[in-house]
């Protein structure tokens, strides 16, 4: 028995001292879309085992270049920048010097994966993410990739990549049908806490009225100048009708409308507790980036999406249909969309306790709320 206990104590001892000098490649960013899943992942990682080594790769053109410095991770940025599609004389003249980034970047990567040499490469998308999964796809000795995708619609990221990989990790279930059995329905990594909004502290915070109905808009933490403009066209209407707004309208436009704040509108540029906003939102007015789906569906909320309609792949009205297919929400359409017609959606949603019922229980049931366990569950799966 003995013998046993000491072979078994061997055994784990051996596992353990093996990952302390682990090490892991997390390669995604450009967008805050693509940035954050990549942290949230790392953190979860080294919440588990603090001596996995792990480092960024991001773009020095991308948010990465000021998150990474606050968040004090240990990074590289790369030289390189998306392809730009306006005919505009800026965007011409950084096309012409993109073949020049992609060899400085297809140099520091190659230093960069001989020098630190991770055990396995998550990449979470974004165009930052394409060239250290490139490199190590052509190592002689093959390094594992997992790949997380956050949108319905595969980036092209991950369909470049898709053969190559270890696991997809996706959020919709319509990605399923685009890949092979590697693909794993995790959802998408979340801010921690986002669903345990409270709403006595919410109702405080915004000075609102317990027994009035609540909506929430907001166009992502730069805010929508599109959503920014129905709103001002609707919002005194809504006010007028006894419903309380959040409005968070971005920095570069608050502004604009800070005229418009009253008792009933709280015209904000960015909201701190978004989990409290979330907490007494009886409808969300919003556009339909994976990461907002994601937190939405997790806190059970309806909403109205109005997707952006220049996403690559249109992809942000293909995650809203996952999310109107199910019931949870209403999808309008930017390009054929009238002050009207937004009004009238809200109003005949806001008042109709059954549908908003409905369309709660339906979005609740799409969340994820373990989503980066799941996704850091695989990553040691490949590890070990």
């Amino acid at each position: 028995f003995l013998n046993h206990v000491a072979l078994w104590w061997g055994l784990e001892v051996g596992v353990l001292s093996s990952m302390a000098n682990r090490k892991i490649l997390i390669t995604g960013g450009g967008t805050g879309g693509h940035l954050f899943p990549a942290l949230a992942i790392g953190e979860e990682i080294q919440r588990r085992d603090p001596d996995v080594k792990i480092h960024y790769v991001g773009s020095v053109f991308g948010l990465e270049a000021k998150v990474f410095p606050v968040k004090d991770v240990w990074h590289t940025l790369l030289p390189i920048r998306g392809l730009q599609r306006g005919l505009s004389i800026t965007s011409i003249a950084r096309n012409l010097l993109l073949p020049f980034r992609i060899i400085r970047s297809l140099i520091k990567t190659n230093k960069l994966l001989n020098e630190f040499i991770p055990e396995v490469i998550v990449g979470t998308g974004g165009y930052a993410s394409a060239l250290p999964l490139y490199v190590a796809s052509k190592k002689e000795k093959t390094l594992p990739i997992i790949l997380q995708e956050q949108n319905s619609f595969p980036g092209i990221t991950t369909r470049l990549f898709a053969d190559k990989a270890k696991k997809i990790c996706v959020a919709f279930n319509e990605s399923e049908n685009d890949f092979n059995s590697k693909t794993i329905l995790t959802g998408n990594p979340i801010r921690k806490g986002i669903e345990d909004g409270n709403r006595i502290k919410g109702l405080k915070q915004f000075n609102f009225k317990d027994n009035k109905k609540t909506i929430f808009l907001f166009g992502g933490s730069q805010g929508s100048s599109y959503l920014n403009k129905m709103m001002s066209q609707v919002v005194s209407n809504i006010a007028s009708a006894g419903i309380q707004v959040i409005w968070q309208t971005g920095d570069l436009e608050f502004s604009l409308y800070k005229k418009m704040n009253s008792n009933s509108i709280r015209v904000i540029p960015f909201v701190n507790n978004m989990d409290d906003a979330y907490a007494i939102a009886d409808l969300l007015i919003c556009r339909s980036g994976a990461l907002t789906l994601a937190e939405i569906t997790v806190c059970g909320k309806p909403s109205i999406l109005i997707p952006y309609p220049y996403a690559a792949g249109d992809h942000q009205t293909k995650n809203a249909q996952s999310l109107v297919n199910a019931g949870a929400a209403r999808i309008l359409f930017e390009k054929s969309l009238k002050s009207k017609e937004l009004l009238y959606t809200v109003m005949n949603l806001i008042h109709n306790k059954k549908e908003l019922l409905k369309m709660s229980l339906a979005s609740k049931k799409l969340g994820k709320p373990n989503a980066t366990n799941e996704i850091v569950n695989n990553i040691f799966k490949v590890l070990n």
